[in-house]
């Protein structure tokens, strides 16, 4: 099927129309050779309680799925009798009535990172039948297919301490389509190399990351050193001590003359980001007065002294001005510092360790920029600095390809399963 059909049978279902080759059955438009079942048709519930005093408690993980909670939080949050908690064995799947932004409805997860686990009794616990094919309806529940009968079965009015009010009875009358079983068993494959693909993306940026942690710790030197513990070849002086009074001054420029510039906010993830154009009330930053703002112009950094313990601190490359709140610190530096250098070191635990030294404050804590004037950073040589600079930028560039990369597949994957469980697209050849 080409792109063009697939188009139009999707927007002939979205429109309640059904398409040559549907059907309509409970509910659904679905293909002509799939059918509509009863939950319980499928998948059998599961009673078995925690009798063989199994330690290993799981929660719910958005990307991990079924989890162990100590390996995921570091700590056991079950009670101490843990008795009347369900056992899952591998293979067996729970669902958690808790919504998150995440999950709407809950989320439904298959165990399969360990071979048994408990879960707490507020689950619904639930195990396939021998002729179900789990692993596609591991990723029917995962896609959000579901949801549509929890929204029809849950108790209107009923998100009470953040859980819907879903009855087992219910749950398990409720509706799953079925595909034909050849077609059920592509639809899982197809899926389950994205997975693969999405896990191997994440696994390199998680390496990745972890390199550039490794070589912040290392490049720089250490406390009560002068020379960091790895270097590029040919460079042996020490490095300097030098206060951020000498090498960095303000540089944040009131825009007395209300000047049309684009107002910029700063993240910890993504440093200079342009403002919301538009405020609560209905006006816009085109009618604000700016006259208070900051003028940032390029080869600046810029900080919010109340969000720099969470690292939000931004570098002003753009080919033009810009302008931040007056909350905002501005500064520069002199001749003798690379910024490329300075801003890599901005993101090591060095910089964390001066902030907690100097900010102030009682319930919300501040780090001014006399703050960090009064603190001191190690440097080497100008050329020195430009090599690591470039250095960390090549990692930063490996580390956004890679996030690119797998933020691309994940959202192929969200569109396959959006054509491929629905029937849009039939893979049954």
């Amino acid at each position: 099927m080409d792109f063009v059909s697939a188009k139009k049978i999707k927007q002939k279902i979205e429109n309640n129309r059904i398409p040559m080759g549907y059907k309509r059955s409970g509910g659904y438009i679905i293909p002509s050779d799939w059918d509509v079942v009863p939950f319980s048709s499928l998948f059998s519930r599961l009673t078995r309680k925690n009798t063989e005093s199994n330690k290993n408690v799981l929660t719910i993980s958005a990307q991990q799925g079924l989890v162990s909670q100590f390996d995921y939080y570091g700590a056991l949050y079950a009670s101490e009798d843990a008795a009347n908690y369900s056992l899952l064995h591998k293979g067996d799947f729970a669902y958690n009535r808790s919504y998150s932004s995440d999950y709407a409805y809950g989320a439904i997860k298959r165990l399969n990172a360990y071979d048994k686990g408990i879960v707490s009794p507020l689950y619904i616990c639930f195990e396939p039948k021998e002729s179900t094919n789990s692993d596609f309806y591991m990723q029917y529940f995962e896609s959000g297919m579901f949801n549509r009968e929890i929204y029809r079965i849950a108790q209107e009015g009923a998100r009470n301490h953040g859980m819907l009010n879903v009855s087992s009875k219910d749950f398990f009358n409720s509706a799953l389509v079925l595909p034909p079983a050849k077609e059920q068993q592509n639809v899982s494959e197809v899926l389950a190399l994205c997975d693969q693909i999405i896990a191997l993306y994440q696994r390199q940026t998680v390496e990745f990351k972890a390199k550039k942690d490794y070589f912040l710790q290392n490049m720089f030197p250490r406390q009560g050193e002068r020379c960091p513990r790895i270097r590029f070849p040919n460079y042996t002086a020490p490095w300097e001590q030098r206060k951020f009074s000498e090498i960095t001054y303000p540089a944040g420029v009131k825009n007395r003359d209300n000047l049309p510039l684009e107002s910029y906010s700063i993240t910890n993830e993504n440093g200079f980001v342009p403002q919301d154009e538009k405020f609560e009330n209905g006006g816009t930053m085109r009618e604000a007065d700016k006259r208070m703002y900051y003028i940032v112009s390029p080869q600046s950094f810029a900080y919010n002294p109340a969000r720099i313990n969470v690292g939000s601190i931004g570098y002003q490359d753009l080919d033009k001005n810009v302008i931040v709140s007056s909350l905002y610190e501005v500064f520069k530096t002199v001749d003798t510092v690379d910024d490329r250098f300075l801003w890599h070191w901005f993101k090591s635990n060095d910089f964390h360790k001066l902030i907690e030294q100097f900010q102030e404050g009682g319930v919300r804590l501040y780090f001014y920029y006399d703050k960090l004037c009064m603190g001191a950073v190690a440097i080497p040589s100008k050329e020195e600095q430009t090599r690591i600079g470039e250095f960390f930028d090549h990692l930063d560039n490996l580390i956004t390809l890679h996030q690119q990369k797998l933020d691309a597949m994940k959202v192929m994957k969200k569109s396959l399963m959006q054509l491929l469980l629905t029937g849009i697209v039939q893979v049954n050849t």
